[in-house]
């Protein structure tokens, strides 16, 4: 997989992820170091003590105005808090 600034050869693992929150949901990609296992790479970013994660280019659509458009964004962080449900999504 290859996302703007980070590629094959990074010391980093990028997922592409769905999370739901009360009021939005959001795809995109969350990276996180190579180090430990690839597949405890979601648990991690929870058990941490980062109060919030980094998700690269973000597709963000308003769940109460489905009237909004979807918005695009290279870069944005959310709250570990607000988050409801976290899932891996299938890559498009």
């Amino acid at each position: 997989m290859n996302i703007d600034g980070v590629n094959e050869t990074a010391k980093f693992w990028a997922e592409k992820v769905l999370i739901v929150t009360k009021d939005y949901e959001v795809k995109g990609y969350i990276c996180m170091p190579k180090t430990g296992k690839k597949n405890r790479m979601l648990s991690d970013v929870f058990n941490s003590s980062k109060r919030f994660i980094s998700i690269k280019q973000a597709e963000i659509l308003y769940k109460s105005s489905l009237s909004k458009r979807t918005e695009f964004h290279d870069f944005i962080q959310l709250k570990i808090d607000e988050i409801v449900f976290l899932r891996l999504a299938k890559e498009n």
